[in-house]
């Protein structure tokens, strides 16, 4: 089950299955990628949180819960059926996050392993309760990474320690994910939800299309040369400043007062 409410224009969605760590159904993950990408359409959602309920933030896939028909993971295979299933679920997923027009908070309640801690870590921002790990649990099932752990990893933390982290599956504490630099913040855990909420009000009161603009930016750069990076940033600017939101940031400078951005 995965329940989802708005509130003050943040969008929370809530991984709540904690009898089974909150692991993914099929079903579950396409709701998942549905919200994300309503999140986007929706004027009245300027940010996004994903949390969970009990133990665990996410392990990953449900493996227990058995597959769509067509699948064929178990059994007789086509050429192409696992890397089908693979680029429709757990990949998708992760763009979805990664795509998502409105910024996305990953809220680390408990465990988050496999998939389930690339999901926080394609996130824009990852606050951790101390209780929370993070765990490359791949190797311990004699499976590669999936949803695009050896895409992500690297970029946040370097090839070194992601292959220490990928090759040893051992679980990082959250204070170790901080120190390396995969979460932003850990805080109690009686205190995750009320910092999760500061959080994204304040980004729910700012300029929601300059945020996606450079959300866009900096996801894209870790990929780009610095000529297509300038380029890309000209264009966002060029996008931006025809914003009533850019209006305002001006207008509020030049009368010196505080912003009182719209959303648009």
């Amino acid at each position: 089950m995965i329940a989802h409410t708005l509130d003050n224009q943040v969008s929370w969605i809530t991984l709540n299955r904690p009898e089974a760590m909150n692991a993914l159904t099929p079903d579950q993950r396409n709701h998942l990628i549905q919200l994300l990408e309503d999140a986007s359409a929706d004027a009245d959602t300027r940010a996004v949180v994903l949390t969970a309920t009990g133990r665990g933030f996410c392990t990953g896939a449900d493996l227990r819960a058995g597959q769509p028909p067509g699948n064929r993971l178990s059994g007789d295979r086509l050429p192409g059926d696992v890397a089908r299933v693979i680029r429709n679920g757990a990949q998708r997923l992760i763009a979805a996050v990664l795509d998502c027009e409105k910024p996305v908070i990953a809220a680390v309640n408990g465990t988050a392993a496999g998939l389930g801690a690339h999901l926080a870590y394609a996130c824009d921002l990852i606050l951790a309760a101390e209780s929370a790990k993070f765990i490359e649990v791949f190797v311990r099932r004699g499976l590669v990474p999936d949803g695009g752990g050896a895409y992500l990893l690297p970029r946040l933390i370097g090839p070194q320690r992601a292959k220490e982290l990928m090759f040893f599956g051992d679980a990082l504490t959250a204070a170790d994910a901080h120190r390396l630099g995969l979460v932003n913040r850990v805080v109690p855990d009686s205190e995750l939800e009320k910092t999760a909420r500061a959080w994204a009000e304040r980004l729910a009161t700012g300029p929601t299309r300059s945020l996606a603009l450079t959300k866009q930016l900096v996801n894209a750069s870790l990929d780009s040369d610095r000529t297509t990076a300038f380029t890309a940033e000209a264009a966002a600017q060029e996008i931006n400043m025809t914003t009533a939101d850019a209006a305002e940031g001006v207008a509020a400078f030049v009368q010196r007062r505080g912003p009182d951005f719209k959303g648009r």
